[in-house]
């Protein structure tokens, strides 16, 4: 056989599986066609079948198939996926005492007047029959049980990968929020640098493109080094250096033990863009950011306070930017229960407190 030939059976076996698979129909009749085939192998005893043969298994099969698929179309979902369990199991034993009563009795007395032409006997007492009939409702149950499994665990895998859709979905619009903003941002440094005509601007305009290359080619991974989001921060600073007073106390203050500990990226910088904006901006003396970033193990903990400017309203309450809001909502789809992220909000300091769990 050629190798095309082969891959195209191939492909006609699996197209033929995948209709089996997702036809109840077609299911039950290879079940009942193979059951009929090993009865009627039972019944006659012997290889060559007679007519006689097929018609006993077949009024036979009658007595057996209308049981199980009552109990598969009516006992199971009516009772047993509603979890009546006892009533399930009362309602079984009745089904299969009654249809087994009523096999004996088709057998011994019925079919004689239906088929008067032959002589019909019950093969086997009502207790074999009672064995026969629990082995087939036994085996249906398992099959059917097993198959709403399958389908019910297919089911949920499905619903899982809508949920990280739209997870990726949610954040990437979140991301597509602090990226344009952040950004525009700092292309006002450098408007203030360029209309002065100032010496830093070429200096300037490096630490932007730093800062552009870290945006464009790191902010759609899905986490980066923790050292990737410290050179941002420091990039950031410096930048913001060239349109702040020299006098402005700003302290970032590291204690890491592995800086190829994976976060977030973009995750930390609104913190202290949302600093910048709200505490180095107005009339106010004596300016001041602190960042204090320490990591040991796989815990981040990030804490970043700022005097307030002169305009009196809480800084979650205030306009423009992408807020707090923003930050709190891509922590939640991230890192879900394994994060803390505490805002504290007085009358001349705001504070944030994050903590996270990051992934090895």
């Amino acid at each position: 056989m050629y190798p095309f030939e082969k891959s195209k059976m191939i492909r006609i076996s699996e197209k033929w599986i995948m209709t089996i698979a997702r036809s109840s129909a077609i299911q039950h009749l290879l079940f009942w066609g193979l059951s009929f085939y090993i009865l009627l192998n039972i019944f006659s005893g012997s290889s060559s079948f007679q007519k006689i043969d097929f018609i006993y298994t077949s009024i036979f099969m009658f007595s057996l198939v209308v049981p199980v698929e009552l109990n598969l179309f009516l006992l199971i979902s009516r009772f047993l996926n509603r979890k009546k369990y006892l009533l399930y199991g009362l309602l079984l034993l009745a089904n299969l005492f009654l249809f087994s009563l009523f096999n004996q009795w088709l057998f011994n007395s019925l079919i004689d007047k239906i088929l008067p032409g032959y002589y019909f006997i019950s093969y086997y007492s009502y207790l074999d029959i009672l064995k026969f009939f629990s082995i087939f409702l036994v085996i249906t149950t398992l099959l059917h049980l097993s198959k709403e499994w399958f389908e019910l665990n297919e089911t949920r895998q499905k619903v899982i990968l809508l949920e990280k859709e739209k997870i990726d979905a949610e954040l990437k619009a979140l991301s597509n929020q602090v990226n344009p903003h952040f950004l525009f941002n700092s292309l006002n440094v450098l408007y203030s640098l360029a209309i002065k005509n100032e010496k830093e601007t070429p200096e300037a305009i490096i630490k932007l493109s730093d800062i552009l290359r870290y945006v464009i080619y790191e902010s759609n991974r899905e986490t980066v080094d923790l050292s990737s989001e410290i050179k941002l921060i420091n990039n950031f600073i410096e930048l913001q250096q060239f349109r702040i007073s020299s006098d402005a106390d700003i302290q970032f203050l590291k204690n890491i033990e592995n800086e190829n500990l994976q976060i977030a990226p973009m995750l930390l910088l609104p913190l202290v863009e949302n600093s910048y904006k709200h505490g180095i901006k107005g009339d106010v003396g004596k300016t001041f950011i602190k960042i204090k970033l320490v990591q040991k193990a796989n815990e981040i903990e990030f804490l970043i306070e700022n005097n307030k400017g002169q305009s009196g309203e809480p800084v979650e309450n205030q306009s423009g930017g992408v807020g707090l809001n923003n930050i709190r909502s891509r922590l939640e789809l991230i890192y879900l229960k394994n994060h803390t992220f505490e805002v504290e909000d007085r009358e001349n300091l705001f504070s944030v407190k994050l903590k996270i769990k990051a992934k090895a």
